[in-house]
C-alpha cells in the first residue's frame, strides 16, 4: 500500500491524488491533510470515520461532496456546510471541517466562511464536452455545443456562457480551446515584437551562449513599508553593488496596495528600480483569480493598482509595464485580455515545469512552449501578440523544485541555501544563459543566516564580468534588441544616465501620514504619500480615495 498524497508548498496544502482500493487509513490521512490545512487557519481537524452507507447516498467519483438529500433550509447553515463526504467502494464516510471553517466543494478544501460561496452545491459537475465541428453546423463560422446547438465559433471559450448546457466554456484549456493560439512558427515571428521557439530554450537572435550577458532578475512581491525598507535601502541595494558597466544593480518590485508606503515606492523608482503591479486587494481564495475573476475584476485589481501607484507614488504611468498575479494563480484569457487592452507589456506569473536547459521568456503570439504548471491552473489559450511572459523557471533544491525562493523547503541550512543558489545559477550560466530569476517575499530575509548567504552569493556574482542584475523591463529590452556582452557598455537601456524628473516626481523626505477610514474594510488605515491625503482609503473602484 502506498500513500498517494503530494505536498504543494506554495499553497501550504495537501492534494488528494488517488486512493488505494483497500487502504482507508491512507485515505483518512490524505483527507485530513487536504482539508485540515488551509492558509492562515490552524485548528484541530475532526474526522468521523464511521460509515454512512445507509443514510447518505454514494456519489463515487473520487471527490468529496455534500449530502445530496440535506434539507434545503439548512444548506447555508454552518452545521451543514461544514460537513462533506467521500464514497469509496460504495461505502460513504463523513468528514467535518475544523471549528470556524466551511467546506468549499469546488476547491475541495476547508476555508474561512467569507471565502466559501457554494454551500448550496452538492458536487462539482463539469460541463459536457462540446461537439464543435462534429455537430456539422450549417454555417462555416459556427461550432456545436454538446446538445447540438450551433453558435458562432468566437463564442467558444470567450469567458461568457452561451451554450444552453454551458459546454462552450467548460473545455477551454490550451488543448481544447477551438480558438487556441497556434504552435510557434519562427518564420512568422521576428524580433523586436515577437519571440518564440519550439521548446522555449532558444536564445533571442540565435546568439552563442558565450556572447550572451547572463541576466539575473531579482523580484520582490507585496507591500513596501517600514517592515522591509531597511532591507531594500541599506542592505541589498547599496552604492557599492554595481554591474560590470558601472551602473547600480536593479530589481523589480511587484506592489500590492494594503500597507504600502508610497513614499518608499517613489524612492525606489527614483533610484532606478522597476515598479510593477501585484493587485489592490491581494484577496483570497487563491482560485478566485483563476476561475472567478471577471475581466472587470482584473481591471479593478490591476489597472486600479497602477492608478494608485501613479497617483500616490508619482510613478509615471508609462513606466508601469508589468504585473504578477497573487498566489501565481494565472487568470486564463481574461487576465491577458485585460493586459492587452490596458497596455501592460508583460506578465510574470507562470511557473514553467523544471527543465534543463531553462526557458527563455517569450511573447504570447503563439502557444506557450511549456505545460500549464500547478493544480487547477488556468493558463491562457489564445494569442495575445506582443505581450511578453517573463516565465518563472523553477529552482532545484535537492529533491524539490520551487518557483519562489521562499517556497523552497524551509528546513534548508544556510550552507544548503548557498549551494542551491550557486547550483541553479550555474544551470543557467553554463547552458543557454536564460535569465536567472530569484523571486522573493521580503520575509525570507528575516532569517539572518539566509540574508548573509544571499549577500555572499551577490558578492560572487559581482566577480563575473558578464553577469548583470537587471529589471524585468531591462531584460525585455535586451531580448527585443540582443547585443553581445562585449557591447553592453554602449547598450542604452542598461546605462544609468540621470533622467530629468519633474519636482513632484522627486520623492519627499517627509511624507504625509494620513489616517483614513475605509468603508469596505470597516476600519481606519494609515497611508503614506508625498501627495495630499485623499478623503478615503483608496480601494478598488475608488483608487483615488474620493469621498
Amino acid at each position: 500500500m502506498s500513500e498517494k498524497c503530494i505536498y504543494r508548498r506554495s499553497a501550504v496544502r495537501f492534494k488528494l491524488i488517488n486512493y488505494p482500493k483497500a487502504g482507508l487509513a491512507v485515505v483518512i490521512f490524505c483527507v485530513f491533510s487536504l482539508v485540515g490545512l488551509v492558509e492562515n487557519a490552524s485548528a484541530e481537524h475532526n474526522v468521523t470515520k464511521r460509515s454512512f452507507k445507509n443514510t447518505v447516498r454514494c456519489i463515487e467519483d473520487g471527490r468529496f461532496y455534500r449530502n445530496p438529500d440535506r434539507a434545503v433550509h439548512k444548506m447555508w447553515s454552518n452545521a451543514e456546510c461544514t460537513k462533506y463526504y467521500l464514497c469509496l467502494d460504495k461505502e460513504v464516510f463523513e468528514f467535518k471541517c475544523s471549528v470556524g471553517l466551511l467546506f468549499d466543494v469546488v476547491r475541495q478544501i476547508c476555508d474561512f466562511k467569507q471565502n466559501v460561496d457554494n454551500c448550496d452545491i452538492t458536487a462539482e459537475v463539469r460541463a459536457p464536452k462540446p461537439l464543435l465541428e462534429a455537430a456539422q453546423c450549417p454555417e462555416s463560422n459556427q461550432l456545436g455545443c454538446a446538445d447540438g446547438t450551433c453558435l458562432p465559433n468566437e463564442y467558444f471559450c470567450d469567458g461568457s456562457v452561451d451554450c444552453p448546457d454551458g459546454s462552450d466554456e467548460g473545455w477551454c484549456d490550451v488543448d481544447n480551446d477551438p480558438n487556441a493560439a497556434d504552435a510557434c512558427d519562427p518564420s512568422s515571428c521576428s524580433l523586436p515584437d515577437c519571440f518564440c521557439s519550439k521548446d522555449g530554450t532558444q536564445i533571442p537572435g540565435r546568439m552563442e551562449p558565450s556572447q550572451v550577458p547572463q541576466m539575473v532578475i531579482l523580484t520582490f512581491d507585496d507591500a513596501i513599508n517600514f517592515d522591509n525598507w531597511e532591507l531594500f535601502s541599506n542592505v541589498l541595494f547599496t552604492p557599492n553593488r554595481k554591474n560590470p558597466n558601472g551602473c547600480p544593480i536593479r530589481a523589480t518590485f511587484f506592489i500590492s496596495h494594503q500597507y504600502t508606503n508610497y513614499q518608499y515606492v517613489q524612492k525606489l523608482w527614483n533610484d532606478g528600480h522597476e515598479i510593477a503591479v501585484h493587485s489592490v486587494t491581494h484577496r483570497g481564495p487563491e482560485d478566485w483569480w483563476s476561475r472567478n475573476a471577471t475581466i472587470e475584476d482584473w481591471f479593478d485589481e490591476m489597472v486600479g493598482q497602477a492608478n494608485i501607484i501613479n497617483k500616490f507614488g508619482n510613478v509615471r504611468m508609462e513606466e508601469i509595464r508589468g504585473m504578477r498575479v497573487p498566489f501565481l494563480r494565472v487568470g486564463w484569457n481574461r487576465q491577458f485580455l485585460m493586459m492587452k487592452e490596458f497596455g501592460f507589456v508583460y506578465d510574470s506569473s507562470m511557473v514553467a515545469p523544471f527543465s534543463n536547459p531553462p526557458l527563455w521568456p517569450y511573447t504570447m503570439d503563439y502557444k506557450m512552449p511549456h505545460t500549464c504548471t500547478g493544480t487547477k491552473q488556468l493558463c491562457p489559450s489564445r494569442s495575445y501578440p506582443g505581450v511578453w511572459e517573463m516565465v518563472m523557471n523553477q529552482l532545484e533544491a535537492g529533491d524539490f523544485h520551487c518557483g519562489m525562493v521562499d517556497s523552497c523547503p524551509p528546513h534548508l541550512s544556510p550552507d544548503d541555501v548557498y549551494k542551491m543558489l550557486t547550483h541553479n545559477f550555474k544551470r543557467h550560466y553554463s547552458s543557454n544563459r536564460a535569465p536567472f530569476g530569484l523571486y522573493f517575499h521580503s520575509t525570507w530575509f528575516k532569517k539572518t543566516e539566509y540574508l548573509n548567504v544571499f549577500l555572499k552569493f551577490l558578492d560572487d556574482l559581482q566577480r563575473l564580468p558578464d553577469v548583470y542584475l537587471v529589471t524585468n523591463w531591462q531584460a525585455i529590452q535586451w531580448m527585443r534588441h540582443p547585443v553581445p556582452s562585449n557591447q553592453i557598455g554602449q547598450f542604452e537601456p542598461w546605462l544609468c544616465k540621470p533622467r530629468p524628473l519633474e519636482p513632484r516626481e522627486v520623492a519627499c523626505s517627509l511624507p504625509n501620514s494620513c489616517r483614513l477610514h475605509s468603508r469596505v474594510l470597516q476600519q481606519d488605515r494609515y497611508f503614506f504619500t508625498c501627495n495630499e491625503c485623499p478623503a478615503q482609503y483608496p480601494w478598488i473602484r475608488n483608487e483615488f480615495g474620493l469621498d
